[in-house]
């Protein structure tokens, strides 16, 4: 399994303490400027979804292209960065559904699932280890 979830933050740390990529829902209004949206945000909320540093590669491998072009910090983007924040707009997001329902990568379900969860959100964000 690629993606995990965690019921608390206790399981979380005994399932790999903070050894994870997390992808989070962005609950900020749509009128958020996207300075403030990449620069303030919190870590390990119970609805995010994880992947193990163990398993970063696989991530990369299955799904780079699929979550490229995020927005990091400085504003620019790309690859998704597993040591920043990368941000992905609501547009972006209906996109991403398209691409994994199409490649139906490792463990899609899992993360199809959480992606259309997240329609109901202002995008949503890949956090970095």
């Amino acid at each position: 399994m690629l993606f995990h979830s965690f019921a608390n933050q206790d399981e979380r740390r005994k399932f790999g303490g903070s050894a994870f990529i997390e992808f989070q829902y962005c609950t900020y209004k749509s009128t958020t400027k996207l300075k403030n949206i990449v620069n303030k945000h919190e870590y390990w909320t119970d609805s995010s979804l994880y992947v193990h540093v163990d398993d970063i590669e696989c991530f990369h491998s299955d799904y780079g292209d699929i979550f490229y072009g995020g927005t990091y910090h400085d504003l620019q983007s790309g690859e998704v960065d597993i040591y920043g924040i990368n941000y992905y707009t609501p547009a972006q997001l209906k996109d991403i559904i398209l691409k994994v329902e199409e490649k139906k990568p490792l463990d899609y379900e899992t993360i199809l699932e959480w992606l259309k969860n997240g329609e109901r959100f202002n995008g949503f964000y890949i956090l970095g280890i």
